[in-house]
């Protein structure tokens, strides 16, 4: 995976590796914050009985099991490069697929909605990735992309938590190749893609002491230690204040939120 010359690692591989005994819980405490957002838009987006859908990214399957078993839909494909974290999914109208995005092999046929969150910001030409899931689209099926932006309080250049997160999405471009620059710009590619009905809504969920998020981002933070150092933005003392702040009452951040977009195939 590559988006900056030297990156050349995965996630899952190089980082974030889903065999850690603490990896289901990190993505789960991000879903309880994101689900909820999500799902009403696939909701209002017409996901329900009679739907094919498709989640990018399956991860351990909260938003596959919202599919089929509060919206009804007839049948969702779970894709992922690791599918271990959905080994509970089961049933006939579930199926399980251990694939890479960008395999040009990969024909998992059509469907009325494709969901992917979190995904194309750590991929390579994430850009093509967005035609060709356009081109999985039914005629009149919905593509719904969501991606991480960041908001900072650009009055803030040198406090723990400004400078741990700044190192953390340099170590995610230097490592795996994460690259957020483009996500503001994803209702003009679906656009481009000849999507109708385009449109786009910004989520920044409150970030407080004890919360779900903050336990997402310490997660993330304790597990990128090696690599948040290696930005040489931060060191060890750095990082632990940073972490000290996500747990205390004195919280006030702004922290990343999620970019939705999303169109109609005709």
């Amino acid at each position: 995976m590559t988006a900056t010359p030297g990156s050349g690692g995965h996630y899952g591989q190089d980082l974030f590796e889903p065999e850690h005994p603490e990896e289901a819980g990190r993505i789960d405490a991000a879903a309880l914050v994101y689900d909820p957002v999500t799902t009403r838009r696939l909701r209002a987006l017409g996901a329900g009985p009679g739907s094919r859908c498709l989640e990018v990214g399956a991860g351990t399957g909260t938003v596959v099991r919202w599919l089929l078993e509060e919206a009804g839909a007839a049948e969702v494909v779970a894709l992922d490069r690791d599918t271990s974290g959905l080994h509970t999914l089961s049933g006939p109208r579930v199926r399980v697929v251990a694939a890479d995005l960008g395999d040009e092999s990969l024909d998992l046929g059509s469907f009325d909605l494709i969901h992917a969150r979190f995904v194309l910001m750590h991929l390579p030409e994430r850009r093509r990735l967005v035609s060709r899931l356009t081109h999985w689209l039914k005629p009149g099926g919905w593509l719904v992309l969501g991606d991480a932006v960041e908001v900072p309080n650009v009055l803030d250049t040198s406090s723990a938590y400004r400078r741990t997160m700044d190192a953390m999405w340099q170590a995610l471009r230097s490592t795996i190749g994460t690259d957020t620059s483009s996500v503001p710009a994803y209702p003009h590619f679906l656009r481009e893609e000849g999507l109708q009905d385009v449109a786009g809504e910004l989520f920044c969920p409150p970030l407080v002491a004890g919360g779900p998020l903050a336990r997402f981002w310490s997660e993330t933070w304790n597990r990128m230690r090696p690599a948040l150092e290696e930005t040489g933005r931060v060191d060890s003392a750095v990082i632990d204040d940073a972490l000290a702040y996500l747990a205390s009452p004195e919280l006030a951040e702004l922290g990343p939120g999620m970019l939705m977009a999303w169109g109609r195939r005709l």
